[in-house]
């Protein structure tokens, strides 16, 4: 199949049709990613939060949609899923003080396992909200640069972004969340597994992440290069929409 024309200078998209099942899955994956947080499983020699093994798939899927709709629409959907992973939080705070039916004999594990610590929260939001967005914020840069350029060029931006934003994800979320609680040796160890696990994470699934996000500029008939000099990076901007564009 023929490439799609690229959008360039414009980053007001129209929401396609797959635009709200990527959304779903993305905030879908942050309201699980909380309680497997609680556990440190072993692999091998390796000792790793749980939620690695899942986390992951949010960067795949900022990947797909920075690449494929721009920085602007990508951004929306970080907010989302922050939003959602916040409501998350706050009910499973809820219920866990909230006092106990009668027959309810399980207090201690719901604790253990959903109860809200107030530094692990802001830990995770944290992370997520600075990798997240230095994610997207690379590829948008490198794509535009690399003219959107598909093969190689493709493949960089999408591991480039990943060491960045996982980067910033590790650092923050087990030194904001664990300082002085793990012993620092210990601390920067797990910090360079998880990093490298995840970015690892990412190279293996680039074969299946790069032929997703092609098909989907193929079947929405959208490629947005955002031209620095038109799009706003700041995270917290609000925009107004305007008429959709695309092919």
């Amino acid at each position: 199949m023929n490439e799609i024309p690229s959008i360039h200078g414009q980053h007001r998209v129209a929401a396609g049709r797959l635009l709200p099942i990527f959304t779903g899955i993305f905030a879908s994956v942050l309201v699980l990613v909380p309680s497997m947080s609680s556990k440190f499983i072993a692999i091998g020699p390796l000792s790793i939060a749980g939620s690695t093994l899942i986390f992951p798939i949010t960067y795949i899927f900022n990947d797909v949609l920075t690449e494929v709709y721009g920085f602007r629409q990508s951004r929306i959907v970080i907010w989302t899923g922050m939003a959602m992973q916040i409501l998350a939080a706050f009910f499973y705070w809820l219920i866990d003080v909230l006092p106990g039916a009668s027959f309810f004999t399980n207090q201690a594990a719901y604790h253990a396992i959903l109860g809200q610590a107030p530094r692990i929260v802001v830990a995770s939001l944290s992370a997520y909200f600075l990798g997240e967005f230095a994610n997207s914020f690379v590829i948008s840069k490198m794509k535009y640069r690399q003219n959107g350029r598909r093969g190689m060029s493709q493949v960089s931006r999408f591991v480039w972004s990943t060491v960045v934003g996982e980067g910033f994800d590790s650092i923050i979320f087990m030194g904001v969340g664990f300082l002085g609680v793990i012993p620092l040796p210990s601390l920067i160890t797990t910090i360079l597994t998880i990093w490298t696990v995840k970015v690892l994470y990412e190279i293996v699934v680039l074969p299946i992440t790069i032929r997703i996000s092609n098909w989907v500029k193929d079947i929405e008939f959208v490629d947005v290069i955002d031209d620095p000099a038109t799009t706003n990076y700041n995270p917290f901007a609000i925009e107004k929409g305007s008429k959709p564009i695309g092919r």
